[in-house]
């Protein structure tokens, strides 16, 4: 990775009429990372790139992408960058090798080039054999490797995905992001945001985005860290895990609590003396424990803490 700045957001914010969207957000991505952008729908995500991408304009606060205004200079961003959609936005009446001839036009790949670069992206999105097929006729993780040919037929330096895996199967998401990381590797910066934690935790850097603000930035391994440096957290296995999460929230010593599955995971000051308690807690009121141990915590674990967090500090449930 390079120490330039590939993109850069300052106080960005967006509002629309008394509903603020962005919340002066502050973040930059060096060339050749893969930011990760994290949050829940409505959170902020789409529009913040919609921003960087030159497509919707600030209310306030500045940003830089490839080196241009986003403001001033929203068309010369526009020629720098490879953007994918959440929803698939190609052609459906066109095979995949028209497709790719299109957007190839589009962004304007000399002629002489075009053939080659087209048969470069069919092998990279495993394509072959499948050019003559419509695009309506292909599986929705096909479609999205696709969707991201197109986008990248130009070679942009820097790559916006918005939700490019929501709705796909694992193994079609393996390959995507297999294709990612590729980028990656040969200097293209990539923003993703992605509902996915296990996405997440391969990017270089995460932000984590909760009602229109930033709420923490850094590497997986730092906002993990950061975390839990007061903070202990403990996996419990218990009979009834949904009235249990009430139970144990209002053991001493602990901080927060959350489903993880049919698991819980429960953040506490000391695990050794939070375990007994939460074990005595959990059989007054019957619920049957089979297991209480300490983890180590994952991204997601760090997300549903910061979320808590910005709940109670707001007042809210």
């Amino acid at each position: 990775m390079s120490d330039k700045i590939a993109v850069e957001a300052t106080e960005l914010t967006k509002k629309f009429g008394a509903f603020t969207a962005v919340d002066r957000v502050s973040f930059q991505v060096p060339e050749g990372e893969i930011f990760g952008f994290l949050g829940p729908n409505g959170a902020g995500k789409t529009t913040v790139i919609r921003m960087l991408c030159g497509l919707l304009m600030p209310t306030s606060g500045t940003g830089r992408v490839a080196g241009f205004d986003i403001r001033t200079q929203p068309e010369r961003v526009k020629e720098h960058i490879g953007y994918m959609s959440q929803r698939f936005s190609l052609y459906q009446d066109l095979t995949v090798r028209e497709n790719l001839d299109f957007y190839a036009s589009i962004y304007q790949v000399p002629p002489p080039e075009k053939p080659q670069r087209i048969a470069e992206l069919i092998a990279m999105a495993n394509l072959t054999g499948w050019e003559r097929e419509l695009a309506a006729n292909l599986s929705g993780g096909w479609k999205q490797r696709l969707a991201l040919g197109c986008a990248i037929v130009h070679k942009p330096p820097i790559l916006f995905l918005d939700e490019p895996t929501a709705g796909v199967d694992p193994t079609s998401r393996r390959h995507f992001w297999d294709m990612i990381y590729t980028l990656a590797g040969q200097g293209t910066t990539v923003f993703v945001t992605t509902h996915y934690m296990d996405e997440a935790e391969h990017c270089n850097t995460v932000g984590l985005m909760h009602a229109s603000k930033l709420i923490a930035l850094g590497t997986p391994d730092e906002l993990k860290r950061l975390r839990w440096a007061e903070e202990e957290l403990l996996e419990v296995e218990c009979s009834s895990p949904i009235e249990a999460v009430d139970v144990v929230a209002r053991v001493p010593g602990v901080r927060d609590a959350a489903l993880y599955g049919v698991l819980l995971h429960v953040g506490v000051d000391s695990a050794e003396s939070a375990a007994p308690r939460l074990t005595a807690a959990l059989s007054e009121r019957g619920i049957a424990v089979q297991r209480v141990e300490r983890i180590i915590p994952s991204l997601e674990d760090v997300f549903v803490s910061l979320i808590a967090e910005q709940g109670q500090e707001g007042g809210q449930e």
